[in-house]
C-alpha cells in the first residue's frame, strides 16, 4: 500500500492543508494519507501551541467523511520530542511505500532536522511548491552530503541513491494559514469557511487562541 505521510504542527488544521492533501492524494494515486500532528516538535520550541490532544482531535474532526485521510497519535502521544525519523520507522513496518509530504520552506531547511541524512532512506518526499513562487531545483534546497547522492530524472524528479525519489509539486494557493486563523479569532472575527466547521466548533467548545461564543 502507497501512503502518504502529512506533518505538522496543525494548530489549528485548516482548509488549506485538506485541499492539498487531496491534489496530492490524487496526483499520487495514494491509497491512504496519515495527517500527524507533532508532540513537541523540536523546531518549535519557545513556541505557544495548543496541546497535542487538543490538535489531534481538531484533525480527527477535519477528517471525517473523507475515507483517504486518517488521523494518526503516534506523535501525539510520544513522550520527549517528535522526530520525523521515529515517525517513519513506525511506519514502514506498517507500509512498504511511503510518500511524505513537505512544503517546501520547510524542505530547504531540511539539515536542521534530526538524522536528515537517513530519512532519504525510508521514504519518498513530495515537496509541495506554490507556482508563484519562485522556481527552485532539489540539489539547490539540499545541503551538501544528501545533494551528492542525489540525481535527476527530469525537471519534477529526482532519485536518491537508496531509490527513493523526491518530486517536486505545484499546489493550488490558498491564503489560509494557522496563524491567520488564530490572528482573527484574537479580533473576534469569524473564521468560518478558512477552518471545517466540526474544527470551528472544538475551537468554541474549548475556549481556544482566545476564542468563545459570542464573538464572530
Amino acid at each position: 500500500m502507497a501512503v502518504g505521510i502529512f506533518g505538522g504542527t496543525f494548530d489549528p488544521i485548516h482548509m488549506g492543508h485538506l485541499r492539498v492533501a487531496e491534489e496530492i492524494r490524487e496526483d499520487f494515486s495514494l491509497e491512504r494519507i496519515y495527517f500527524v500532528p507533532g508532540g513537541r516538535p523540536p523546531h518549535k520550541k519557545g513556541c505557544t501551541m495548543s496541546g497535542a490532544d487538543e490538535r489531534l482531535s481538531m484533525v480527527r474532526a477535519a477528517l471525517k467523511g473523507n475515507k483517504f485521510f486518517r488521523a494518526s497519535g503516534i506523535e501525539a502521544k510520544r513522550s520527549g520530542p517528535s522526530y520525523t525519523i521515529d515517525t517513519l520507522k513506525e511506519f514502514q513496518k506498517r507500509f512498504k511505500e511511503l510518500y511524505f509530504l513537505i512544503g517546501i520552506d520547510a524542505f530547504s531547511e531540511i539539515d536542521t532536522w534530526h538524522l536528515y541524512r537517513e530519512l532519504f532512506y525510508h521514504t519518498n518526499f513530495i515537496v509541495m511548491t506554490r507556482p508563484s513562487g519562485r522556481k527552485r531545483t532539489i540539489p539547490e534546497m539540499l545541503p551538501d552530503d544528501v545533494k551528492r547522492d542525489v540525481k535527476k530524472i527530469n525537471d519534477g524528479m529526482y532519485r536518491h541513491a537508496s531509490g527513493t525519489n523526491i518530486y517536486l509539486r505545484d499546489i493550488t494557493q490558498i491564503d489560509i494559514s494557522s496563524t491567520k486563523v488564530k490572528a482573527l479569532l484574537k479580533k473576534n472575527r469569524s473564521i468560518r469557511y478558512l477552518v471545517p466547521a466540526l474544527v470551528e466548533k472544538i475551537i468554541f467548545e474549548k475556549g481556544l487562541y482566545g476564542a468563545y461564543y459570542g464573538s464572530a
